[in-house]
């Protein structure tokens, strides 16, 4: 019997990645397209340069179709999933009127403010890049997290006159919702032309893409802890109902229905690390090689010991908006540590304030965790998945394909094909974890190591908010 294939799309904070997955979830061929850097026209404005997010994916798809040896006329579905928290201000004819808001552009966490007269549509990433597919105004519900009048019990926008007079946003100037794994439209002939995809094969919702990430990564239990190492750096874990409490918050999920719970993040993570690399390359990678300098520092981080010889990194790289004075640091250094120590450290970091924010989401849930499944860039390194089981001390277990949120997007793609009668039977055919990873030895070092973090964020905290009164 042939395969038949779905074309997943993941387009995140600094590339895309593009599979084509059969229903087995066995990936056929793959792309990754780097994103060019934010551009930052005002202060607190940060944008997408020109078109990049849809140069990003049309030139993923091209490269993964051109790479795919079997039959595309067996491509039955296409599973769109993009970065949360963005905005895009479309014109009448869905043209952007600006480049596309990043999620770290102040505006996105605010009511929409009308400053150019030819906006006639507000709506998310996913909602621009379904229109430029297929020409239709429709969009996923699941992507509509932050400023929008979003009714989150009923996944549809709101009944309040209230939201819309709150966010700043008539209802008509929205796009059209459906729900996780329905039909977007179908890919338009301009829209092939420009992506290799096939025309008239639909375009199937998902949802956020850290929703996306979690149905990708098996996420099921309520005792289960999804460590989602991307740009902005979060854990997850099943949720009830919508809600949220002082240090965590309650996000669609990329089922009808299912919600998760988020613990607070590190809204420059891997980012960080990426930022870290790019100081040591003469110049920018945009291609499938933009990872091989950090592959080479982890292994040079491997044969580190834990504490990276003193070095800590304290990773406020981007300050939340109620604390702008906030700032990153890195301490400890004496002379005899090198850009390993400085990378290990970045890990350290991540995982130290992680696990603090874990454990704080826990507490206010009333349940703790018995497992972590570890997930996005950060999953590829050799060196954190075992600092993370080290600093927690629970087994980690990373996602089998690297790109989980791509895994998840074509399970969206499978069920709402047909491959699969229900979202159980997709993941349980398409979704695979690797071997758990034990804590080691280190952990008690560890143990040892999180205190001191803890106070060395605090340090830095208190000396960030005296440098910006001037004192």
């Amino acid at each position: 019997m042939s395969s038949s294939y779905v074309v997943a799309i993941d387009n995140g904070s600094q590339s895309t990645k593009v599979l084509v997955v059969d229903e087995r979830g066995v990936v056929h061929a793959s792309a990754r397209v780097g994103l060019l850097p934010y551009e930052h026209p005002a202060p607190g404005r940060a944008v997408h340069p020109d078109d990049d997010v849809w140069r990003s994916i049309a030139a993923a798809c091209r490269t993964a179709l051109q790479r795919f040896a079997g039959d595309p006329t067996r491509i039955v579905g296409v599973g769109l999933c993009t970065i949360r928290f963005c905005r895009a201000l479309l014109t009448a004819s869905g043209e952007l009127a600006e480049p596309l808001l990043s999620w770290m552009d102040e505006r996105v966490s605010r009511p929409y403010v009308p400053e150019d007269d030819r906006v006639a549509w507000l709506t998310t990433s996913s909602g621009y890049v379904t229109h430029r597919l297929t020409g239709r105004f429709v969009d996923t519900a699941a992507n509509y997290q932050g400023v929008w009048p979003i009714d989150q019990a009923g996944w549809r926008w709101s009944d309040d006159p209230a939201a819309y007079a709150d966010t700043g946003m008539p209802r008509t100037q929205l796009f059209d919702l459906v729900d996780p794994g329905d039909r977007l439209g179908e890919v338009t002939a301009s829209a092939a032309a420009e992506t290799g995809l096939p025309a008239g094969v639909p375009v199937f919702a998902t949802a956020n893409d850290k929703a996306v990430e979690a149905l990708g990564a098996g996420l099921a239990r309520p005792d289960q802890l999804l460590l989602s190492l991307g740009t902005y750096i979060s854990s997850m874990t099943v949720a009830a109902a919508p809600g949220g409490g002082e240090r965590h918050w309650v996000n669609f999920g990329s089922r009808p229905g299912q919600y998760l719970a988020e613990s607070l993040g590190i809204r420059r993570g891997m980012w960080t690390v990426s930022w870290f690399r790019s100081l040591l390359q003469e110049a920018a990678v945009h291609d499938d090689g933009m990872y091989d300098l950090e592959a080479e520092l982890d292994r040079e981080a491997s044969r580190l010991a834990p504490g990276s010889d003193g070095v800590r990194a304290v990773l406020d790289w981007l300050a939340p908006t109620d604390e702008p004075h906030r700032r990153g640091a890195l301490l400890g250094f004496s002379g005899t540590q090198g850009r390993a120590h400085i990378y290990r450290a970045l890990l350290e970091g991540i995982a130290f304030e992680m696990a603090d924010n874990a454990d704080d989401m826990a507490a206010e849930l009333g349940r703790g965790f018995q497992d972590v499944i570890v997930t996005g860039g950060g999953a590829r390194s050799r060196v954190l998945p075992q600092i993370v089981a080290d600093v927690t001390g629970l087994p980690v277990r990373r996602a089998a394909v690297d790109d989980a949120a791509g895994l998840g997007a074509a399970v969206c793609a499978a069920v709402g094909a047909g491959l699969h009668p229900g979202w159980d039977e997709a993941v349980a055919a398409m979704v695979r974890l690797g071997d758990p990873l034990a804590p080691s030895e280190a952990a008690a070092e560890y143990a040892r190591l999180r205190t001191l973090h803890r106070r060395a964020r605090e340090g830095v905290r208190a000396l960030s908010a005296t440098l910006s009164d001037g004192a």
